[in-house]
């Protein structure tokens, strides 16, 4: 008679499997609960960039590209054309003031002063001539009113002596009239003659005055005329250093062309562009600084221009103090321009990692320093080299600055 074997519910092999799903299933309860936000994540400590939270000064500043120009750059303009006939000196030569630099050809300028030089002699002789005339026209009325006075005096004696002899019946009435008239005719004559010498002396006199101012005005454009032929020479205006000459033996240059210009090199400016944003925050007499050969050097805004161009307006810079040895025109300096007053905070480097998280939270080591916690921070300003920490960071602890990129926002580091 066959016996009933009792069926076992829990085997050996069953027991396995429901433990490997029990453990399965922890190990994905595991990953979902610590996988996410709140997972560790290994870093090899080689390739992070730490720094240290120091308490100490904060000052806003700018990097700027500066460059060295002469404290003054003179243009030279042609004040008269002509054609470039000699060149004295070429770019880069040292000039004193009155140096010849050009000599010009102006053959209309040269004819027209030997027309107005001819004009000024002519002139002159007319007016000596007048001069000559008035004078023997004085000497011609002295004598007439010599010969004159003779016969007014002749005439006078004749007629009163005739007087007492008309009176007496010795002479005839008409004789006697005779004798007056001539008197009368000879002082009337005597009259008209000096109102004419007056008249012809006055005339001689105006037209003498008229030659004179003639002259004169022709004597100045004269040497206005010199002044322009001289203008064809064309000298240093100050001393310096000749840094370009823009035209070459034979070539036509006009009235008031630039032909070059000359640096004052008896000191030196800082010439700089900087960034619209800043248009607000420059004003003059605000400071900068620059390293050269090891030492630092102050700077001053001495003028704002307020055209703005292509985003950016340029400032130009004073030394203040003395000029560094061997500074050369042209010469590009980086300048540390500040934008704030030094005062007291608590620094962190710049780095990387801003571009994650925007200064709202970092990875800080704890004392171990072998794990990095992601912890929320507040930053302020910030230079080139520092941001200023207001909240979350003491001075002494240590932070990743470095690029937070592969990290995928842990919250844990593990420092291998």
């Amino acid at each position: 008679m066959d016996r009933i074997i009792e069926k076992k519910r829990w085997t050996l092999k069953k027991l396995i499997g429901y433990g490997a799903a029990v453990a399965l299933l922890a190990l994905l309860a595991y990953l979902l609960a610590f996988g996410g936000t709140r997972s560790e994540l290994n870093v090899e400590a080689d390739k992070i960039t730490l720094a240290t939270v120091s308490q100490g000064t904060f000052q806003e500043f700018i990097p700027v590209d500066g460059t060295v120009h002469p404290i003054k750059t003179i243009l030279i303009p042609a004040v008269e054309g002509g054609t470039v006939d000699q060149k004295y000196l070429e770019g880069g030569k040292p000039v004193k003031q009155g140096d010849p630099i050009l000599k010009l050809t102006n053959h209309r300028l040269v004819l027209d002063f030997m027309n107005q030089e001819t004009l000024m002699n002519d002139l002159i002789n007319n007016l000596q001539n007048s001069k000559l005339s008035l004078q023997q026209n004085k000497f011609n009325l002295r004598r007439k009113l010599a010969t004159l006075d003779a016969q007014v005096d002749a005439a006078k004696d004749m007629y009163e002596r005739n007087i007492s002899l008309y009176e007496a019946k010795a002479v005839s009435q008409q004789e006697f009239f005779n004798y007056r008239r001539d008197y009368e005719r000879l002082k009337a004559e005597r009259a008209i003659e000096l109102e004419s010498q007056k008249f012809e002396e006055s005339n001689a006199r105006q037209q003498i005055a008229q030659l004179e101012t003639t002259i004169a005005r022709t004597s100045r454009n004269l040497r206005m005329m010199e002044d322009n032929l001289k203008n064809l020479y064309i000298k240093a205006p100050i001393s310096g250093q000749l840094s370009s000459i823009q035209v070459e033996l034979g070539t036509p240059v006009q009235p008031g062309q630039v032909i070059g210009q000359i640096d004052d090199l008896s000191g030196f400016k800082v010439k700089a562009e900087l960034d619209q944003h800043y248009v607000s925050r420059v004003f003059a007499g605000q400071r900068g600084s620059f390293t050269y050969n090891g030492e630092t050097y102050p700077l001053e805004i001495a003028l704002v221009y307020s055209e703005v161009t292509n985003g950016k307006f340029p400032v130009d810079m004073a030394f203040v103090g003395k000029v560094p040895q061997g500074i050369r025109r042209g010469q590009t300096l980086q300048i540390r321009l500040q934008l704030s007053d030094p005062a007291p905070a608590v620094l962190l480097p710049r780095g990387g990692f801003y571009q994650s998280t925007g200064g709202a939270w970092a990875y800080v080591l704890d004392e171990t320093e072998n794990v990095a916690t992601k912890r929320p921070i507040r930053l302020g300003r910030q230079n080139p080299e520092y941001y200023e920490v207001l909240d979350g960071l003491k001075p002494g602890e240590q932070v990743i600055v470095s690029s937070y990129d592969s990290f995928n926002d842990k919250e844990r580091l593990e420092l291998k």
